[in-house]
C-alpha cells in the first residue's frame, strides 16, 4: 500500500527511523505507553488532542487541503476537501472527504471516505480510503506491509492528508481497492483512466461551486 515509507515519515516528524521504530513497538503493549488513553479519560483526552489538531490547521492550513468539522459538536467527524495535485491528472480538483476518528485515537486511525466521487486505484467505488498509514497498527498478516509503515499514534491529520495527497499524484496499482481502476492505471493510464479521472474533476467543480 503507498504511504509514507519510516525514511520519509521520520524525516516530516524530525525523528531519527530507530525512534520511530522504538515509539511502534511500544505502542503495541497495553501498559507501557499512553496509560492514560487506556482510562476512563481515554475519550477526553481523544477529544482533546482532535481539538489541538483542528485549532493549528486553522492557525497554520496546509497547502493542499482545508478541514473542519461535520458538526460543530462533534469533534470525531471531520470533513476535509483536497485540492488535486499540480501536475497530475487530479489537478484542479476539489475533492471533499470525511474523516471519522474512534473514541481510543490515537491509539487507532480515522476511517476515510471520499464524498466526492473520485477514480483512483487506491480508493474503492464507494470511496473508502486504502493506504498503509490508516490500517490498524501491528504486523500485517499478508506480509505487504512493515509494521512501522502501519498506523502509528504519532501521526495526525496533517500526516494523513499529505500520504493521501501523495497517493493521488503516484497511485499505487499492486494491491488496489478498485481493481478496475488499477487494471487501467496500468495499462493505459493516458486512455479511458485519464477520460474518468478528468469526469471526477469537472463534477467535483461543479459540486464546489454549486
Amino acid at each position: 500500500m503507498l504511504c509514507l515509507n519510516s525514511q520519509q515519515l521520520a524525516a516530516q516528524l524530525l525523528v531519527p527511523v530507530p525512534v520511530l521504530a522504538l515509539v511502534f513497538r511500544r505502542c503495541l503493549s497495553t501498559d507501557s505507553v499512553f496509560p492514560r488513553f487506556r482510562s476512563r479519560t481515554m475519550t477526553e483526552q481523544s477529544a482533546l488532542l482532535l481539538r489541538k489538531q483542528l485549532a493549528e490547521l486553522n492557525k497554520n492550513p496546509v497547502e493542499g487541503f482545508s478541514a473542519g468539522l461535520i458538526d460543530d459538536d462533534d469533534i470525531y467527524k471531520w470533513e476535509v476537501v483536497i485540492i488535486g495535485p499540480q501536475d497530475t491528472l487530479f489537478e484542479g480538483g476539489f475533492f471533499k472527504a470525511y474523516l471519522t476518528f474512534p473514541y481510543d485515537y490515537p491509539l487507532r486511525p480515522p476511517k476515510m471516505k471520499f464524498i466526492t466521487e473520485i477514480w483512483h486505484p487506491n480508493v474503492a467505488k464507494n470511496g473508502d480510503v486504502c493506504i498503509s498509514i490508516l490500517h490498524e497498527p501491528g504486523e500485517d498478516k499478508f506480509g505487504y506491509e512493515k509494521p512501522e509503515e502501519r498506523w502509528l499514534p504519532i501521526h495526525t491529520v496533517e500526516t494523513i492528508m499529505i500520504s493521501v495527497i501523495s497517493m493521488l499524484a503516484d497511485p499505487n496499482s499492486d494491491s488496489p481497492a478498485n481493481v478496475d481502476a488499477a487494471k487501467e492505471w496500468r495499462e493505459d493510464p493516458n486512455g479511458e483512466f485519464k477520460k474518468k479521472v478528468a469526469r471526477c474533476v469537472r463534477k467535483s467543480q461543479e459540486m464546489a461551486f454549486d
